[in-house]
């Protein structure tokens, strides 16, 4: 499954904290989407995340659980995505929380299925970014040095590139997409239509698209176009 992320040209992410009837599901993960992505920043709980895995479950489609808390780890999922914030000066981001984690859990940890997500957050407005105190305000050359550092000097196997909610640079997100050697780049944050899905798909690998989902359904399947078969 890890190799398969390589393949993912587009991702639907779900927030088990959102209400999603049984109908609006069904055509998410019958989309032709790659992948269903599953979190959130704020309000995740066991019992939200276990409800929505089981009810995604019932569909043949790779699922991965994104880990913002510890909370929110329940079994059944393909791949557990594990966030380190690149752009914070605050360590538990990147490396502190993930210590306490494995400290207490490393028995129960299934490893064979973790990946590490080098996440830059770029809009200052977002629960994220205020969450974990990203360093927002950075100009195009810094961006791309986080991203460096995320690919070349910890070979981390994906960079995201997060605006969450927000259209982002895509002047940037390009520059970071060729500045990259060997990681997968992500990019989420405003796609709300087709036309926003081919903008970001033209300058990065895999688009996450999430908010549109429960705003206009039809925009957020219009979407999936982007992926080239």
């Amino acid at each position: 499954m890890r190799e398969q992320i390589k393949t993912w040209q587009h991702v639907f992410k779900l927030d088990p904290d959102r209400t999603i009837s049984d109908d609006v599901l069904a055509k998410v993960c019958s989309s032709g989407t790659d992948a269903i992505m599953v979190g959130g920043s704020s309000g995740v709980t066991y019992n939200n995340t276990a409800d929505l895995i089981k009810r995604i479950s019932l569909y043949d489609i790779p699922c991965v659980l994104e880990v913002s808390d510890l909370e929110m780890v329940v079994p059944g999922f393909d791949l557990y995505m594990i966030p380190l914030i690149l752009n914070t000066n605050d360590s538990q981001w990147m490396i502190g929380q993930h210590v306490s984690a494995i400290e207490q859990y490393s028995h129960l940890m299934p490893w064979d299925k973790l990946v590490p997500e080098g996440y830059i957050v770029l809009n200052a407005d977002s629960t994220v970014a205020q969450r974990t105190e990203a360093l927002t305000e950075i100009d195009l050359d810094r961006a791309v040095a986080y991203a460096q550092a995320g690919d070349r000097l910890f070979r981390l196997p994906i960079i995201y590139i997060e605006y969450s909610g927000r259209f982002g640079d895509m002047e940037l997100t390009g520059e970071i997409r060729r500045s990259t050697h060997q990681a997968q780049l992500f990019y989420g944050g405003g796609i709300r239509d087709y036309h926003s899905a081919r903008q970001a798909k033209q300058v990065c690998d895999t688009i996450v698209v999430g908010n549109i989902i429960y705003e206009n359904l039809q925009a957020a399947l219009d979407t999936v176009q982007v992926i080239s078969r």
